[in-house]
Protein backbone atom coordinates (compact mmCIF):
# COMPACT_ATOMS: atom_id res chain seq x y z
CA UNK A 1 0.00 0.00 0.00
CA UNK A 2 1.13 3.53 -0.44
CA UNK A 3 2.20 4.88 2.68
CA UNK A 4 0.07 8.33 4.00
CA UNK A 5 1.76 11.58 3.74
CA UNK A 6 3.19 12.01 7.22
CA UNK A 7 4.21 15.49 6.78
CA UNK A 8 1.05 17.27 5.89
CA UNK A 9 2.39 20.35 6.48
CA UNK A 10 1.73 24.16 6.08
CA UNK A 11 4.39 26.31 5.28
CA UNK A 12 3.38 29.70 6.33
CA UNK A 13 5.22 32.92 4.61
CA UNK A 14 5.27 36.46 6.00
CA UNK A 15 6.37 39.00 3.61
CA UNK A 16 5.50 41.77 5.73
CA UNK A 17 8.10 40.35 8.32
CA UNK A 18 10.28 38.44 6.06
CA UNK A 19 9.57 35.29 7.94
CA UNK A 20 7.96 31.71 7.55
CA UNK A 21 7.40 29.05 10.10
CA UNK A 22 5.56 25.31 9.39
CA UNK A 23 3.18 23.74 10.82
CA UNK A 24 1.46 20.24 10.64
CA UNK A 25 -2.19 20.25 10.55
CA UNK A 26 -3.46 16.73 10.17
CA UNK A 27 -6.69 18.01 10.82
CA UNK A 28 -7.24 19.89 7.86
CA UNK A 29 -6.27 17.61 5.12
CA UNK A 30 -7.88 13.99 7.07
CA UNK A 31 -11.13 16.21 6.86
CA UNK A 32 -10.58 18.38 3.15
CA UNK A 33 -8.33 15.83 1.33
CA UNK A 34 -6.30 18.83 0.08
CA UNK A 35 -6.11 21.01 -3.18
CA UNK A 36 -9.83 23.08 -3.57
CA UNK A 37 -10.88 21.38 0.48
CA UNK A 38 -8.15 22.69 2.11
CA UNK A 39 -7.65 26.20 0.10
CA UNK A 40 -11.06 26.93 1.06
CA UNK A 41 -10.61 25.96 4.73
CA UNK A 42 -7.53 28.34 4.94
CA UNK A 43 -9.53 31.28 3.33
CA UNK A 44 -11.84 30.96 5.99
CA UNK A 45 -9.08 31.28 8.34
CA UNK A 46 -6.83 33.90 6.53
CA UNK A 47 -9.05 36.34 5.08
CA UNK A 48 -10.93 38.79 7.17
CA UNK A 49 -14.29 39.87 6.10
CA UNK A 50 -14.31 42.56 3.97
CA UNK A 51 -10.68 42.58 3.91
CA UNK A 52 -9.17 44.89 0.73
CA UNK A 53 -8.41 42.11 -2.54
CA UNK A 54 -5.13 44.48 -2.89
CA UNK A 55 -4.77 44.86 1.10
CA UNK A 56 -2.17 43.11 2.87
CA UNK A 57 -4.50 41.01 4.54
CA UNK A 58 -5.61 39.10 2.01
CA UNK A 59 -3.23 35.43 1.80
CA UNK A 60 -2.06 33.82 -1.46
CA UNK A 61 -3.41 30.27 -0.64
CA UNK A 62 -1.59 27.47 -3.16
CA UNK A 63 -2.73 23.76 -1.95
CA UNK A 64 -2.07 20.45 -3.77
CA UNK A 65 -3.29 16.70 -3.06
CA UNK A 66 -2.75 13.22 -2.03
CA UNK A 67 -2.22 11.72 -5.08
CA UNK A 68 0.28 14.38 -6.75
CA UNK A 69 3.20 12.92 -7.81
CA UNK A 70 1.87 9.30 -7.40
CA UNK A 71 -0.69 8.87 -10.25
CA UNK A 72 -1.10 10.18 -13.73
CA UNK A 73 -3.01 13.74 -14.37
CA UNK A 74 -2.85 14.53 -11.00
CA UNK A 75 -0.76 17.14 -11.75
CA UNK A 76 -2.81 20.41 -10.47
CA UNK A 77 -1.83 23.30 -8.41
CA UNK A 78 -4.83 24.96 -6.65
CA UNK A 79 -4.62 28.75 -5.54
CA UNK A 80 -7.48 31.13 -3.54
CA UNK A 81 -7.55 34.33 -2.61
CA UNK A 82 -9.90 37.25 -2.40
CA UNK A 83 -10.48 38.04 -6.08
CA UNK A 84 -9.76 41.88 -7.25
CA UNK A 85 -11.62 41.28 -9.71
CA UNK A 86 -14.74 40.06 -8.20
CA UNK A 87 -14.33 40.98 -4.65
CA UNK A 88 -15.25 37.68 -3.45
CA UNK A 89 -14.08 34.38 -4.07
CA UNK A 90 -10.66 33.84 -6.29
CA UNK A 91 -10.08 30.44 -7.26
CA UNK A 92 -7.43 29.36 -10.16
CA UNK A 93 -5.80 26.29 -11.16
CA UNK A 94 -2.49 25.64 -12.90
CA UNK A 95 -1.03 22.62 -14.62
CA UNK A 96 2.82 22.49 -15.48
CA UNK A 97 5.14 21.58 -12.52
CA UNK A 98 4.03 23.34 -9.50
CA UNK A 99 2.19 20.69 -8.33
CA UNK A 100 4.70 18.25 -7.74
CA UNK A 101 7.62 20.84 -7.10
CA UNK A 102 5.48 21.78 -3.84
CA UNK A 103 4.81 18.34 -2.85
CA UNK A 104 8.27 17.39 -3.51
CA UNK A 105 9.56 20.49 -1.28
CA UNK A 106 7.16 18.71 1.78
CA UNK A 107 4.28 20.59 1.65
CA UNK A 108 0.61 20.32 0.96
CA UNK A 109 -0.01 23.91 1.23
CA UNK A 110 1.15 27.22 0.89
CA UNK A 111 -0.12 29.99 2.79
CA UNK A 112 1.67 34.01 2.23
CA UNK A 113 0.21 36.43 4.13
CA UNK A 114 1.08 40.37 4.46
CA UNK A 115 3.09 42.57 1.63
CA UNK A 116 6.29 43.36 0.81
CA UNK A 117 7.75 47.19 1.12
CA UNK A 118 10.05 45.92 -1.86
CA UNK A 119 9.46 44.16 -4.95
CA UNK A 120 11.02 40.72 -3.74
CA UNK A 121 11.42 37.51 -4.97
CA UNK A 122 10.86 33.73 -2.81
CA UNK A 123 12.95 30.87 -3.36
CA UNK A 124 11.35 27.90 -1.78
CA UNK A 125 12.79 24.72 -0.78
CA UNK A 126 13.07 21.33 1.40
CA UNK A 127 12.26 23.59 4.89
CA UNK A 128 14.03 27.34 3.79
CA UNK A 129 12.40 30.15 2.29
CA UNK A 130 14.84 33.01 1.00
CA UNK A 131 13.63 36.46 0.66
CA UNK A 132 15.19 38.18 -2.54
CA UNK A 133 15.60 41.38 -3.39
CA UNK A 134 13.21 41.63 -7.27
CA UNK A 135 13.47 45.38 -7.46
CA UNK A 136 15.78 44.60 -10.88
CA UNK A 137 13.11 42.38 -12.20
CA UNK A 138 10.38 45.14 -11.36
CA UNK A 139 8.97 45.89 -14.63
CA UNK A 140 10.18 42.86 -16.68
CA UNK A 141 7.82 40.69 -18.79
CA UNK A 142 6.92 37.77 -17.62
CA UNK A 143 9.83 35.54 -20.28
CA UNK A 144 12.29 37.90 -19.06
CA UNK A 145 11.20 36.98 -15.28
CA UNK A 146 10.98 33.80 -15.69
CA UNK A 147 14.91 33.69 -17.59
CA UNK A 148 16.19 35.47 -14.47
CA UNK A 149 14.50 33.34 -12.03
CA UNK A 150 15.77 30.01 -13.71
CA UNK A 151 19.41 31.38 -12.93
CA UNK A 152 19.08 30.95 -9.07
CA UNK A 153 19.06 27.43 -8.89
CA UNK A 154 17.04 24.84 -8.02
CA UNK A 155 16.75 21.31 -10.24
CA UNK A 156 15.31 21.72 -13.95
CA UNK A 157 12.47 19.61 -14.48
CA UNK A 158 11.75 19.66 -11.04
CA UNK A 159 11.92 22.89 -10.32
CA UNK A 160 8.66 25.23 -10.66
CA UNK A 161 8.47 29.30 -11.08
CA UNK A 162 5.75 31.17 -11.03
CA UNK A 163 5.73 35.08 -12.04
CA UNK A 164 3.86 37.95 -13.32
CA UNK A 165 4.29 40.95 -15.47
CA UNK A 166 3.78 44.49 -15.95
CA UNK A 167 0.19 44.03 -15.41
CA UNK A 168 -0.16 42.49 -12.12
CA UNK A 169 2.34 44.93 -11.30
CA UNK A 170 0.13 47.31 -12.47
CA UNK A 171 -2.96 45.85 -10.55
CA UNK A 172 -5.19 45.22 -13.85
CA UNK A 173 -7.82 42.84 -11.80
CA UNK A 174 -7.85 40.48 -14.24
CA UNK A 175 -3.90 39.53 -14.53
CA UNK A 176 -2.34 36.38 -14.11
CA UNK A 177 0.37 34.52 -12.64
CA UNK A 178 2.59 32.21 -15.39
CA UNK A 179 3.90 29.08 -13.75
CA UNK A 180 7.22 27.46 -15.91
CA UNK A 181 5.98 28.50 -19.54
CA UNK A 182 2.66 28.29 -21.20
CA UNK A 183 0.73 27.23 -17.86
CA UNK A 184 -1.01 29.82 -15.58
CA UNK A 185 -3.14 30.64 -12.55
CA UNK A 186 -5.30 32.90 -15.47
CA UNK A 187 -8.90 33.73 -13.95
CA UNK A 188 -9.81 36.24 -11.67
CA UNK A 189 -6.92 38.43 -10.57
CA UNK A 190 -4.15 36.20 -8.76
CA UNK A 191 -1.23 38.56 -10.55
CA UNK A 192 -2.97 41.82 -9.17
CA UNK A 193 -2.59 40.25 -5.29
CA UNK A 194 1.03 39.13 -6.43
CA UNK A 195 1.35 42.68 -7.54
CA UNK A 196 -0.06 44.43 -4.14
CA UNK A 197 2.28 42.09 -2.08
CA UNK A 198 4.75 43.39 -4.56
CA UNK A 199 5.43 39.92 -4.77
CA UNK A 200 7.53 39.65 -8.35
CA UNK A 201 8.00 35.41 -8.73
CA UNK A 202 8.39 32.24 -6.74
CA UNK A 203 10.34 29.55 -7.35
CA UNK A 204 9.97 26.14 -5.93
CA UNK A 205 11.97 22.89 -5.69
CA UNK A 206 12.13 20.15 -3.52
CA UNK A 207 14.65 16.86 -3.26
CA UNK A 208 11.94 14.54 -1.21
CA UNK A 209 11.08 11.27 -2.29
CA UNK A 210 7.09 9.87 -2.32
CA UNK A 211 7.20 6.14 -0.36
CA UNK A 212 5.36 3.00 -1.48
CA UNK A 213 5.15 0.57 0.99
CA UNK A 214 3.40 -2.07 -1.27
CA UNK A 215 5.00 -1.34 -4.67
CA UNK A 216 3.31 -4.17 -6.41
CA UNK A 217 -0.18 -3.36 -5.39
CA UNK A 218 0.83 0.81 -6.52
CA UNK A 219 1.69 -0.59 -9.85
CA UNK A 220 -1.07 -2.72 -10.27
CA UNK A 221 -3.22 0.46 -9.54
CA UNK A 222 -1.28 2.61 -11.60
CA UNK A 223 -0.81 0.69 -14.75
CA UNK A 224 -4.95 0.32 -14.61
CA UNK A 225 -5.32 4.14 -14.08
CA UNK A 226 -2.73 4.77 -17.34
CA UNK A 227 -4.20 2.51 -19.54
CA UNK A 228 -7.80 3.79 -19.29
CA UNK A 229 -6.58 7.32 -19.39
CA UNK A 230 -4.71 6.24 -22.65
CA UNK A 231 -7.90 4.69 -24.36
CA UNK A 232 -10.05 7.77 -23.30
CA UNK A 233 -11.11 8.93 -27.15
CA UNK A 234 -11.33 12.27 -25.83
CA UNK A 235 -7.99 12.51 -23.97
CA UNK A 236 -6.73 10.90 -27.78
CA UNK A 237 -8.66 14.01 -29.11
CA UNK A 238 -6.72 16.80 -26.76
CA UNK A 239 -3.36 14.86 -27.77
CA UNK A 240 -3.64 15.08 -31.59
CA UNK A 241 -5.39 18.96 -32.16
CA UNK A 242 -5.95 19.59 -28.29
CA UNK A 243 -8.62 22.03 -27.39
CA UNK A 244 -8.61 24.13 -30.07
CA UNK A 245 -10.71 20.88 -32.04
CA UNK A 246 -14.08 22.82 -30.58
CA UNK A 247 -13.40 25.58 -32.81
CA UNK A 248 -14.88 23.93 -35.98
CA UNK A 249 -17.79 22.31 -34.12
CA UNK A 250 -18.90 25.40 -32.49
CA UNK A 251 -18.89 27.58 -35.33
CA UNK A 252 -20.90 24.96 -37.36
CA UNK A 253 -23.40 25.04 -34.11
CA UNK A 254 -23.99 28.13 -34.85
CA UNK A 255 -22.56 27.96 -30.59
CA UNK A 256 -19.21 30.02 -31.02
CA UNK A 257 -19.39 33.73 -29.76
CA UNK A 258 -18.58 35.90 -32.34
CA UNK A 259 -17.89 39.36 -32.43
CA UNK A 260 -19.35 40.24 -28.99
CA UNK A 261 -21.75 37.30 -29.46
CA UNK A 262 -23.50 39.15 -32.01
CA UNK A 263 -23.07 36.49 -34.15
CA UNK A 264 -22.47 32.84 -33.25
CA UNK A 265 -20.89 31.47 -36.23
CA UNK A 266 -17.12 32.79 -37.60
CA UNK A 267 -16.79 33.15 -41.51
CA UNK A 268 -13.03 32.66 -40.90
CA UNK A 269 -13.48 29.57 -37.93
CA UNK A 270 -11.25 27.46 -40.67
CA UNK A 271 -8.34 29.62 -40.21
CA UNK A 272 -7.95 29.70 -36.58
CA UNK A 273 -9.29 26.24 -36.01
CA UNK A 274 -6.76 23.43 -34.38
CA UNK A 275 -6.92 21.99 -37.74
CA UNK A 276 -5.22 24.87 -39.89
CA UNK A 277 -2.64 26.00 -36.30
CA UNK A 278 -2.15 22.25 -36.53
CA UNK A 279 -1.19 21.75 -40.13
CA UNK A 280 0.73 25.54 -40.70
CA UNK A 281 1.75 26.52 -37.10
CA UNK A 282 2.59 23.54 -34.44
CA UNK A 283 5.54 23.50 -33.80
CA UNK A 284 5.36 20.84 -30.74
CA UNK A 285 3.36 19.63 -27.76
CA UNK A 286 4.09 19.66 -24.27
CA UNK A 287 2.52 17.97 -21.24
CA UNK A 288 2.12 19.03 -17.46
CA UNK A 289 4.25 16.95 -14.78
CA UNK A 290 2.70 13.48 -14.69
CA UNK A 291 0.75 13.63 -17.98
CA UNK A 292 1.00 11.24 -20.47
CA UNK A 293 -1.79 13.39 -22.52
CA UNK A 294 0.16 16.48 -24.32
CA UNK A 295 -2.52 18.77 -24.32
CA UNK A 296 -0.38 21.95 -24.54
CA UNK A 297 0.16 22.65 -28.12
CA UNK A 298 2.66 25.25 -29.33
CA UNK A 299 2.72 27.37 -32.32
CA UNK A 300 6.05 28.39 -33.97
CA UNK A 301 5.66 31.85 -35.61
CA UNK A 302 8.33 33.09 -37.64
CA UNK A 303 8.42 36.57 -38.29
CA UNK A 304 11.59 38.39 -40.49
CA UNK A 305 13.99 40.73 -38.73
CA UNK A 306 14.05 44.50 -39.30
CA UNK A 307 16.02 44.82 -42.96
CA UNK A 308 16.80 41.15 -43.03
CA UNK A 309 16.01 39.14 -45.86
CA UNK A 310 16.34 35.61 -44.99
CA UNK A 311 16.67 35.46 -41.16
CA UNK A 312 13.71 34.93 -38.73
CA UNK A 313 12.57 34.93 -35.41
CA UNK A 314 10.90 32.08 -34.08
CA UNK A 315 8.35 32.57 -31.22
CA UNK A 316 6.63 29.68 -29.22
CA UNK A 317 3.03 30.67 -28.49
CA UNK A 318 0.73 28.36 -26.44
CA UNK A 319 -2.58 28.17 -27.91
CA UNK A 320 -6.01 26.39 -27.22
CA UNK A 321 -10.10 27.16 -27.51
CA UNK A 322 -10.55 29.49 -24.56
CA UNK A 323 -7.34 31.78 -26.04
CA UNK A 324 -8.65 31.44 -29.84
CA UNK A 325 -12.09 32.47 -28.97
CA UNK A 326 -11.34 34.93 -26.58
CA UNK A 327 -8.63 37.03 -28.93
CA UNK A 328 -10.21 35.24 -32.36
CA UNK A 329 -13.85 35.03 -32.96
CA UNK A 330 -14.61 36.85 -30.07
CA UNK A 331 -12.74 39.90 -31.92
CA UNK A 332 -13.29 38.83 -34.95
CA UNK A 333 -10.01 38.22 -35.92
CA UNK A 334 -9.75 35.38 -38.43
CA UNK A 335 -5.92 36.53 -39.19
CA UNK A 336 -4.14 33.19 -37.31
CA UNK A 337 -0.84 34.81 -37.40
CA UNK A 338 -2.37 38.56 -36.01
CA UNK A 339 -4.37 36.15 -33.43
CA UNK A 340 -1.14 34.69 -32.52
CA UNK A 341 0.74 37.57 -32.14
CA UNK A 342 -2.05 38.95 -29.73
CA UNK A 343 -1.38 35.50 -27.89
CA UNK A 344 2.04 36.19 -27.17
CA UNK A 345 1.23 40.02 -25.93
CA UNK A 346 -1.24 38.54 -23.49
CA UNK A 347 1.56 36.05 -22.22
CA UNK A 348 4.26 38.33 -21.73
CA UNK A 349 2.16 40.79 -20.30
CA UNK A 350 0.56 38.68 -17.99
CA UNK A 351 -3.29 38.58 -18.29
CA UNK A 352 -6.36 36.17 -18.22
CA UNK A 353 -6.81 35.89 -21.65
CA UNK A 354 -10.58 35.48 -21.59
CA UNK A 355 -11.18 38.72 -19.78
CA UNK A 356 -8.70 40.42 -21.87
CA UNK A 357 -10.45 39.25 -25.12
CA UNK A 358 -14.22 40.06 -23.91
CA UNK A 359 -13.56 43.10 -22.01
CA UNK A 360 -11.33 44.18 -25.72
CA UNK A 361 -14.95 42.91 -27.53
CA UNK A 362 -17.25 45.12 -25.16
CA UNK A 363 -14.09 48.08 -25.91
CA UNK A 364 -14.61 47.55 -30.00
CA UNK A 365 -18.62 47.38 -30.09
CA UNK A 366 -18.25 50.22 -27.83
CA UNK A 367 -16.37 52.63 -29.81
CA UNK A 368 -18.59 51.18 -33.05
CA UNK A 369 -22.31 52.41 -31.30
CA UNK A 370 -20.42 55.52 -30.46
CA UNK A 371 -20.21 55.34 -26.86
CA UNK A 372 -16.38 56.02 -26.67
CA UNK A 373 -14.18 58.13 -29.09
CA UNK A 374 -10.69 58.66 -30.12
CA UNK A 375 -10.86 60.79 -27.32
CA UNK A 376 -11.03 57.94 -24.50
CA UNK A 377 -8.77 55.26 -27.00
CA UNK A 378 -6.35 58.54 -27.43
CA UNK A 379 -6.20 58.07 -31.12
CA UNK A 380 -7.33 54.24 -31.66
CA UNK A 381 -9.65 53.59 -33.54
CA UNK A 382 -11.04 49.23 -32.77
CA UNK A 383 -12.69 47.22 -35.49
CA UNK A 384 -13.46 43.81 -35.68
CA UNK A 385 -10.72 41.97 -37.37
CA UNK A 386 -7.83 44.44 -36.64
CA UNK A 387 -5.63 42.84 -33.96
CA UNK A 388 -2.64 45.69 -34.68
CA UNK A 389 -5.20 48.36 -32.99
CA UNK A 390 -6.23 45.33 -30.43
CA UNK A 391 -2.66 44.68 -29.33
CA UNK A 392 -2.21 48.42 -29.02
CA UNK A 393 -5.50 49.08 -26.12
CA UNK A 394 -4.14 45.99 -24.55
CA UNK A 395 -0.58 48.00 -23.90
CA UNK A 396 -2.29 50.69 -22.78
CA UNK A 397 -4.65 48.50 -20.32
CA UNK A 398 -1.27 47.97 -19.03
CA UNK A 399 0.02 51.10 -18.60
CA UNK A 400 -3.10 52.69 -17.83
CA UNK A 401 -1.94 56.19 -19.19
CA UNK A 402 -5.84 57.44 -18.70
CA UNK A 403 -9.27 57.18 -17.16
CA UNK A 404 -10.92 54.94 -20.04
CA UNK A 405 -7.64 52.33 -19.95
CA UNK A 406 -7.93 52.47 -16.20
CA UNK A 407 -11.71 51.75 -16.33
CA UNK A 408 -10.82 48.19 -19.22
CA UNK A 409 -7.97 47.33 -16.09
CA UNK A 410 -10.76 46.24 -14.43
CA UNK A 411 -13.06 44.50 -16.64
CA UNK A 412 -15.74 45.31 -18.49
CA UNK A 413 -18.56 45.39 -16.30
CA UNK A 414 -17.02 47.99 -14.95
CA UNK A 415 -16.35 49.88 -18.02
CA UNK A 416 -19.93 49.63 -19.35
CA UNK A 417 -20.77 50.86 -15.73
CA UNK A 418 -18.78 54.04 -16.56
CA UNK A 419 -19.59 54.57 -20.33
CA UNK A 420 -22.66 52.60 -20.93
CA UNK A 421 -23.25 49.51 -23.29
CA UNK A 422 -24.17 47.26 -20.07
CA UNK A 423 -26.58 45.18 -22.37
CA UNK A 424 -23.12 43.89 -24.18
CA UNK A 425 -21.04 43.68 -21.35
CA UNK A 426 -20.98 39.49 -21.52
CA UNK A 427 -19.63 38.98 -17.82
CA UNK A 428 -21.50 36.63 -15.21
CA UNK A 429 -20.69 37.49 -10.90
CA UNK A 430 -18.30 40.15 -12.77
CA UNK A 431 -16.44 37.16 -14.56
CA UNK A 432 -15.86 37.55 -18.45
CA UNK A 433 -17.35 34.96 -20.50
CA UNK A 434 -16.00 32.02 -21.74
CA UNK A 435 -16.39 30.67 -24.91
CA UNK A 436 -19.87 28.80 -25.20
CA UNK A 437 -23.41 30.39 -26.25
CA UNK A 438 -24.82 26.28 -26.58
CA UNK A 439 -27.78 26.60 -24.25
CA UNK A 440 -29.02 26.99 -21.05
CA UNK A 441 -26.57 24.71 -19.83
CA UNK A 442 -23.72 27.37 -20.49
CA UNK A 443 -25.49 30.08 -18.91
CA UNK A 444 -26.35 28.65 -15.89
CA UNK A 445 -23.24 26.80 -15.36
CA UNK A 446 -21.54 30.23 -16.08
CA UNK A 447 -24.07 32.25 -13.60
CA UNK A 448 -24.04 29.74 -10.60
CA UNK A 449 -20.82 28.21 -10.74
CA UNK A 450 -18.68 28.99 -7.86
CA UNK A 451 -15.70 30.40 -10.20
CA UNK A 452 -18.45 31.63 -13.01
CA UNK A 453 -16.28 29.13 -15.02
CA UNK A 454 -17.34 27.16 -18.06
CA UNK A 455 -15.21 24.19 -15.67
CA UNK A 456 -17.03 24.57 -12.43
CA UNK A 457 -20.05 22.18 -13.85
CA UNK A 458 -19.63 21.96 -17.76
CA UNK A 459 -22.89 22.83 -19.17
CA UNK A 460 -21.99 23.63 -22.40
CA UNK A 461 -21.58 20.02 -22.50
CA UNK A 462 -24.94 19.27 -21.27
CA UNK A 463 -26.65 20.97 -23.87
CA UNK A 464 -24.82 19.29 -26.75
CA UNK A 465 -25.98 16.51 -25.18
CA UNK A 466 -29.29 17.48 -25.01
CA UNK A 467 -32.16 17.80 -27.57
CA UNK A 468 -34.68 19.50 -25.23
CA UNK A 469 -34.95 23.32 -26.37
CA UNK A 470 -36.71 24.31 -22.58
CA UNK A 471 -35.56 21.93 -20.40
CA UNK A 472 -36.90 21.65 -17.00
CA UNK A 473 -34.77 24.43 -15.08
CA UNK A 474 -35.11 22.06 -12.03
CA UNK A 475 -33.52 19.28 -13.57
CA UNK A 476 -30.64 21.01 -15.32
CA UNK A 477 -29.88 22.54 -11.97
CA UNK A 478 -29.68 19.49 -10.09
CA UNK A 479 -27.56 18.31 -12.75
CA UNK A 480 -25.18 20.87 -12.45
CA UNK A 481 -25.02 21.49 -8.99
CA UNK A 482 -23.99 17.67 -8.60
CA UNK A 483 -21.56 17.89 -11.42
CA UNK A 484 -19.95 21.06 -9.62
CA UNK A 485 -19.63 19.18 -6.09
CA UNK A 486 -18.32 16.08 -7.71
CA UNK A 487 -15.47 18.65 -9.52
CA UNK A 488 -14.58 19.24 -5.85
CA UNK A 489 -13.12 16.12 -5.28
CA UNK A 490 -11.54 16.00 -8.87
CA UNK A 491 -9.98 19.44 -7.38
CA UNK A 492 -9.44 18.44 -4.18
CA UNK A 493 -7.25 15.29 -4.78
CA UNK A 494 -6.01 16.84 -7.72
CA UNK A 495 -6.88 15.76 -10.97
CA UNK A 496 -6.67 17.73 -14.11
CA UNK A 497 -10.40 17.73 -15.09
CA UNK A 498 -9.71 16.24 -18.59
CA UNK A 499 -9.37 12.82 -16.48
CA UNK A 500 -13.04 12.82 -14.87
CA UNK A 501 -14.27 10.00 -17.16
CA UNK A 502 -11.49 7.77 -15.63
CA UNK A 503 -10.99 9.07 -12.20
CA UNK A 504 -15.11 8.51 -11.04
CA UNK A 505 -15.90 8.16 -7.49
CA UNK A 506 -15.29 4.48 -7.17
CA UNK A 507 -11.44 4.87 -8.55
CA UNK A 508 -11.19 7.76 -6.72
CA UNK A 509 -12.18 6.36 -3.28
CA UNK A 510 -9.78 3.15 -4.12
CA UNK A 511 -7.06 5.28 -4.56
CA UNK A 512 -7.58 7.41 -1.65
CA UNK A 513 -7.64 4.41 0.50
CA UNK A 514 -4.50 2.54 -0.53
CA UNK A 515 -2.98 6.20 0.19
CA UNK A 516 -4.72 6.53 3.96
CA UNK A 517 -7.78 7.69 3.67
CA UNK A 518 -11.06 6.00 4.81
CA UNK A 519 -13.81 7.43 2.43
CA UNK A 520 -16.48 5.43 0.79
CA UNK A 521 -18.05 6.81 -2.39
CA UNK A 522 -20.78 8.05 -0.83
CA UNK A 523 -18.61 10.35 1.95
CA UNK A 524 -17.14 11.52 -1.27
CA UNK A 525 -20.10 12.95 -2.69
CA UNK A 526 -20.96 14.61 0.63
CA UNK A 527 -17.75 16.22 1.12
CA UNK A 528 -17.92 17.63 -2.64
CA UNK A 529 -21.35 19.40 -1.67
CA UNK A 530 -19.80 20.23 1.41
CA UNK A 531 -16.50 21.98 0.03
CA UNK A 532 -18.73 23.70 -2.83
CA UNK A 533 -21.30 25.01 0.21
CA UNK A 534 -18.01 25.88 1.96
CA UNK A 535 -16.36 28.14 -1.02
CA UNK A 536 -20.30 29.67 -1.48
CA UNK A 537 -20.51 30.69 2.33
CA UNK A 538 -17.25 32.56 1.57
CA UNK A 539 -18.88 34.21 -1.69
CA UNK A 540 -21.94 35.28 0.39
CA UNK A 541 -19.94 36.29 3.71
CA UNK A 542 -17.68 39.07 0.91
CA UNK A 543 -21.87 40.20 -0.68
CA UNK A 544 -22.39 37.47 -3.35
CA UNK A 545 -25.96 36.80 -3.79
CA UNK A 546 -27.80 34.69 -5.83
CA UNK A 547 -31.50 36.18 -5.58
CA UNK A 548 -30.43 38.68 -7.82
CA UNK A 549 -27.65 37.61 -9.96
CA UNK A 550 -27.31 39.94 -13.11
CA UNK A 551 -28.08 38.12 -16.66
CA UNK A 552 -26.42 39.87 -19.45
CA UNK A 553 -28.95 40.77 -22.31
CA UNK A 554 -26.98 40.01 -25.06
CA UNK A 555 -27.36 36.20 -24.47
CA UNK A 556 -31.11 36.65 -24.45
CA UNK A 557 -31.04 38.25 -28.00
CA UNK A 558 -28.71 35.86 -29.91
CA UNK A 559 -29.98 32.56 -30.97
CA UNK A 560 -28.57 29.59 -29.29
CA UNK A 561 -28.54 25.91 -30.83
CA UNK A 562 -31.61 25.57 -28.58
CA UNK A 563 -32.97 28.78 -29.86
CA UNK A 564 -33.49 32.00 -28.04
CA UNK A 565 -32.85 31.37 -24.29
CA UNK A 566 -35.79 32.87 -21.64
CA UNK A 567 -34.95 35.00 -18.77
CA UNK A 568 -37.38 33.29 -17.22
CA UNK A 569 -36.32 29.52 -17.06
CA UNK A 570 -32.52 31.08 -16.02
CA UNK A 571 -33.87 32.70 -12.81
CA UNK A 572 -36.28 29.77 -12.07
CA UNK A 573 -32.80 27.73 -12.91
CA UNK A 574 -30.96 29.71 -10.48
CA UNK A 575 -33.34 29.73 -7.74
CA UNK A 576 -32.94 26.12 -7.57
CA UNK A 577 -29.98 26.40 -7.80
CA UNK A 578 -29.47 28.11 -4.42
CA UNK A 579 -32.28 25.78 -2.89
CA UNK A 580 -29.36 22.80 -3.64
CA UNK A 581 -27.00 24.91 -2.23
CA UNK A 582 -28.68 25.84 0.98
CA UNK A 583 -29.50 22.34 2.00
CA UNK A 584 -26.20 21.38 2.55
CA UNK A 585 -24.83 21.20 6.21
CA UNK A 586 -22.09 23.19 6.05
Amino acid sequence: MISKDPLQRVLYIDLSRRRFNIENRPELFEKYIGGSGVAAALLHEECPTGADPLGPDNPVIFAVGPLVGLFPMASKTVTMFKSPHTGNLGESHAGGRSAVSIRMAGYGAIVIRGASDIPVSLSITNNNVRFHDARALWGMDTSAAGRVARKGGGTPGTRSIMRIGPAGENLVTYSCVVTETYRHFGRLGLGAVFGSKKLKSIAVSGSRTLPVTDRKFYKSAYDSVLARLLNTPSLKKYHDLGTAVNVLPLSSKKALPTCNLQRTSFEYADRISGENLAMNFLGRRLACAHCPISCIHLAALRTPYEDESYFYKTTFISYDYELIYSLGSMLGIGDPGGMLKLLDVVETVGVDAMSAGVTLAWCTEAFERGLISEKETMGIRPAWGDWQACEKLLRRIVTQPNDFYRALARGAEHAASVYGGDDFALTFGKNEMPGYHTGYGSHLNFLTGARHSHLDSAGYSYDQKSDVPDMDPDTLAEKLFEEESYRQILSSIVICFFARSVYDYSTITSLLNVAGFDFSEQDLRDLGRRILRHKYDFKFREGFSLDDVRIPKRILKTVSPHGYLKKEILKKGVAAYRKLLLDVTP
